[in-house]
């Protein structure tokens, strides 16, 4: 009878990339081979680069190790592994796991410290005091383990780097997140800035947002409606906050969706609707009528908009693919858009979407696009065609069919968002000096005009 893992199909798969796509082949399970260390250490020695995965009532964890496992009564420095928590998809400062096997237990070491160890043949495991800080659990040395696992790792790429790859992807998405939690508009002037997301119909402008608020909320979520339709799927304006978590406190950025672009007249979103959004004169859920733009008879116009109301970085997205087949039409309806947000002094850049060769897309330290050959020809022709900063132009590939987070697909996520809260800071810091909120606004609406 063949064995099959604990994880779900789900976790498997969160796993497999946590580990860069790999395979993964299970030697050894607790509950169904003999609960001993020889049985253990017998099936996963001189079987490679494996990762053992605990199974708590509260959590899974585990160690990977980059080579065999150590000769029973010996034990091996490795440099080349790490501890990881599959429940939030992470590794952890713990780079230099050092095991060690002796005739009743199995150590993971690091820095001298005890990780954890685990007694086989009476299912416990004890935890260290930093680990337990870091899986954020019950202050006990010690647990019966519900089911304890071994697999080997198949299809591991560029082993040099492996380990660097894999764990400064973790970290630098933590530095991300935390620099982002962080963030302080420009002098305070404002407490969250507002972005606008302008672009054709199916460019990735509701999925961005929903790909942004995933990678807070940690697993994905799709709150706003996307669709391949030939019309917008999106109607009303909406003014998005995020949350830090499903209850955390808001984050200081807003994302603002819109109807998409068209390049037939009378048909997507109105050019003089434009004008409106960005002075903050348009009100969250306004239904849009693509023949009969927003005026200041509506009854939910705000007449007296200030900073806090206005847009302060507007991104035109654009499908990568697409860009090479824009139309003229097209092509002079983004020129038009492009006159307005200019004429109201607004910050701008550009979000290219649906990256497949994301992997690529990152330098090896994670601060610099590639221009890879098969995203340069867009880069530059949208840089010709809108006249923004190569530095402007951000890659991204969102969350559409996927139902689990990539921890690489969030470092483009949140280095656009940040590049984005940056453009809007340049904005406000290029506001007058001295003026307060409502007079900043007021300034700015004359601009527009």
């Amino acid at each position: 009878m063949a064995v099959t893992t604990r994880l779900t199909w789900n976790e498997e798969k969160i796993l497999q990339k946590l580990l860069g796509n790999v395979s993964l082949s299970l030697l050894y399970k607790s509950s169904v081979h003999e609960r001993s260390l020889e049985d253990m250490f017998n099936k996963c020695n001189h079987q490679g680069s494996t990762i053992t995965v605990i199974y708590l009532p509260s959590c899974i964890f585990g160690a990977f190790l980059l080579g065999h496992y150590p000769q029973m009564g010996g034990n091996c420095s490795s440099q080349n592994s790490f501890f990881f928590s599959l429940n939030n998809t992470k590794t952890t400062e713990f780079l230099n796991v050092e095991p060690q096997i002796d005739s009743e237990k199995l150590t993971f070491y690091s820095s001298n410290e005890t990780i954890f160890f685990l007694i086989p043949h009476k299912s416990k495991v004890y935890i260290g005091h930093s680990l337990r800080i870091a899986l954020g659990i019950q202050p006990i040395t010690s647990s019966n383990y519900l089911e304890c696992e071994v697999f080997r790792v198949e299809g591991i790429q560029d082993v040099k780097g492996y380990i660097w790859r894999i764990t400064g992807v973790a970290q630098y998405r933590n530095g991300l997140l935390a620099e982002l939690r962080a963030h302080k508009p420009y002098a305070d002037l404002v407490s969250e800035i507002n972005i606008l997301l302008l672009g054709p119909v199916g460019s990735g402008k509701s999925s961005f947002f929903n790909s942004v608020k995933s990678v807070f909320r940690g697993h994905v979520t799709r709150q706003a409606a996307v669709g391949s339709d030939v019309t917008s799927i999106t109607e009303l304006y909406r003014i998005y906050s995020i949350k830090d978590g499903k209850d955390g406190k808001s984050l200081p950025f807003m994302l603002c969706d819109t109807m998409g672009l068209d390049e037939k007249e009378g048909v997507g979103l109105h050019m003089d609707d434009i004008p409106h959004i960005l002075k903050g004169c348009v009100p969250d859920r306004y239904h849009f009528r693509p023949q009969q733009p927003i005026t200041s008879r509506h009854p939910t116009f705000i007449t007296s908009p200030s900073l806090k109301d206005r847009i302060h970085c507007v991104a035109y997205v654009l499908d990568i693919n697409c860009i090479n087949s824009l139309s003229s039409e097209m092509v002079e309806k983004f020129k038009q858009v492009q006159k307005i947000v200019l004429n109201c002094g607004v910050q701008q850049v550009a979000l290219l979407t649906k990256v497949k060769n994301y992997h690529g897309v990152l330098q090896k330290d994670f601060l610099n696009m590639n221009n890879s050959m098969t995203s340069q020809s867009q880069i530059m022709k949208i840089q010709k065609m809108l006249n923004i900063p190569i530095s402007k132009i951000l890659m991204v590939e969102n969350y559409a069919p996927e139902w689990e987070q990539d921890p690489l697909k969030d470092i483009l996520i949140l280095s656009a968002l940040r590049q984005m809260l940056r453009a809007a800071d340049d904005y406000l810091e290029d506001l007058p000096l001295g003026v307060t909120d409502e007079v900043a606004g007021m300034s700015q609406l004359d601009m527009c005009d």
